[in-house]
């Protein structure tokens, strides 16, 4: 049987990106994306619903995400859906889907560049990454 795990989100970052490092070094960033939906309900009035999403940014990938992307950014991400399951100290089972970047396209200028919503956006810088996730996130 042949399964199909491809995730692409374009959306502004709700919070400056987190880098951490693994126990053996390697670099893992995330950040949250809200990613809006415009529909027309039954009624006729136009309504817009917002997803938050959890982004994993893996590798030298996770360090230029830093660098370049911070809270009200746009940024195009494409990976692939996974689900994480962790116990609370007080013994709850907890899960969350969160999607593990292979490619993060920055939409837009620089972190640091003053960019009003009129503008067209400056560049792309684009990135991809094979890491596959393997090691356990530290938070």
């Amino acid at each position: 049987m042949v399964s199909f795990n491809k995730v692409i989100l374009l959306g502004n970052l709700t919070r400056d990106p987190e880098l951490r490092h693994t126990p053996a070094g390697m670099a893992v960033c995330n950040f949250d994306l809200a990613v809006n939906r415009s529909f027309t309900a039954k009624g006729g009035e136009r309504r817009e619903e917002v997803c938050f999403i959890t982004v994993v940014v893996w590798d030298k990938q996770a360090q230029s995400c830093v660098e370049f992307l911070s809270k009200g950014r746009q940024a195009l991400v494409e990976g692939r859906l996974q689900q994480r399951s962790w116990d609370t100290p007080d013994g709850q089972k907890r899960s969350k889907y969160e999607v593990v970047a292979e490619r993060v396209q920055f939409i837009g200028g620089r972190k640091d560049a003053a960019v009003s919503d009129e503008e067209p956006p400056l560049s792309t810088h684009a990135l991809s990454g094979d890491r596959t996730g393997e090691e356990e996130v530290p938070f």
